[in-house]
């Protein structure tokens, strides 16, 4: 019975020395969506990534222009119930081969879009990166020992807002970011775009 109520005594003491020896939680909050938006490497990222992004629009525009007149053009053109089968033969290879280029058009198209959003990913990456010693930095100057993403948050005073200078000092730091992603690793197969699904034969 002694050591019990010694073991007690003792976790007593314990409980509140343990409790001391934590700090009191002082936070601050970034906005990370503003962080990335408004800062300068993502500004000029952008501009590096608009002409792509101009040509796949174009691409698109010129794809469906072209492919879409061809289809009628063999909607218009498919043989009568009774025709010659040379003639049906001869419309079914432009069918198939009609379709074939479709897929093309769309794989073509699915590529060079997944290059854009890995290359937007890439600088995504490279901002955070920066900003992660930069918000250290102003935690430690604060005397913070928590630093938040404002968009997690429910309320919050606008004195512990400090994405402003965040993005202030991260502009001097990391002005400019690269748009081209790193190669991946040598035996690594790069991601296949997404099949397209199967179109159905023009019809009448």
């Amino acid at each position: 019975m002694k050591k019990i109520l010694i073991a007690l005594a003792l976790a007593g003491v314990a409980t509140p020395v343990l409790a001391q020896q934590l700090p009191a939680a002082v936070i601050v909050t970034v906005d990370r969506q503003e962080m990335i938006a408004t800062s300068a490497a993502a500004k000029a990222a952008q501009a590096e990534l608009k002409p792509k992004a101009d040509a796949l629009n174009a691409r698109l525009n010129q794809l469906r222009t072209s492919l879409s007149a061809e289809e009628k053009t063999l909607r218009d053109t498919q043989p009568q119930q009774g025709a010659l089968p040379a003639a049906i033969q001869a419309w079914q290879t432009k069918a198939r081969d009609f379709e074939n280029r479709r897929v093309q058009a769309d794989q073509e198209l699915q590529r060079r879009q997944q290059e854009i959003q890995q290359a937007e990913q890439w600088v995504v990456k490279q901002i955070n990166d920066g900003a992660q010693p930069i918000i250290s930095q102003i935690m430690r100057e604060k005397g913070a020992n928590i630093a938040v993403d404002e968009q997690v948050t429910i309320q919050h005073a606008a004195a512990i807002d400090v994405t402003a200078d965040v993005v202030a000092r991260l502009d001097k730091a990391l002005p400019k970011v690269s748009i081209t992603p790193p190669a991946p690793p040598a035996g690594a197969a790069p991601a296949a775009p997404a099949p397209a699904a199967p179109a159905a034969p023009p019809r009448r």
